[in-house]
């Protein structure tokens, strides 16, 4: 279960002023009732389960690297992709993230497992939240459900201390 945090409580991020030290991409085909995931195998988050997705590289957009991660990953070409949300992540350690979401109604080419991901296909209704970053709870219903969201997050290490969502 996702720890529940109450947005009213006071995080320790100064947002108006926040700058990110990283800016990346997830990607999350959604299609006949099921969402792509993957098992991450190395780098932020191994081991725990998110869509494909990684830093946004010079010279490209949050679009481009959205596909090109995906194909990376797990070697298909999402299509049909359209901007889901953004999320802002600020770690006690220092790291500050922030990642454009996207969604995909198709793909592709053929589903391969690779040395960064493992990707599997889990109906819709049937998440596995307690294998994922706290996060995800808030703003996985609503990529599902075709909102736009955007949201703000600092942890400390995998546990979320603070967190806000708005409608985008």
């Amino acid at each position: 279960m996702a720890l529940i945090v109450q947005e009213e409580a006071a995080g320790r991020v100064d947002w108006n002023n926040w700058q990110p030290k990283e800016k990346g991409t997830l990607c999350f085909v959604v299609t006949q009732g099921r969402i792509l995931l993957i098992e991450k195998k190395r780098g932020l988050g191994q081991g725990k389960v998110n869509g494909p997705g990684g830093r946004i590289e010079a010279g490209e957009t949050a679009e481009q690297a959205a596909i090109r991660e995906t194909q990376e990953e797990v070697g298909i070409t999402p299509t049909g992709i359209e901007w889901a949300g953004e999320l802002s992540f600020q770690f006690r350690d220092g790291y500050a993230l922030h990642c454009v979401v996207y969604r995909a109604s198709g793909w592709h080419g053929e589903l391969v497992e690779t040395d960064e991901a493992k990707p599997f296909w889990m109906g819709t209704g049937e998440i596995p939240y307690e294998r994922m970053w706290a996060d995800d709870s808030y703003w996985m219903p609503k990529l599902l459900a075709g909102e736009k969201f955007r949201g703000w997050f600092e942890f400390d290490g995998d546990r979320m201390e603070w967190s806000k969502m708005e409608k985008a």
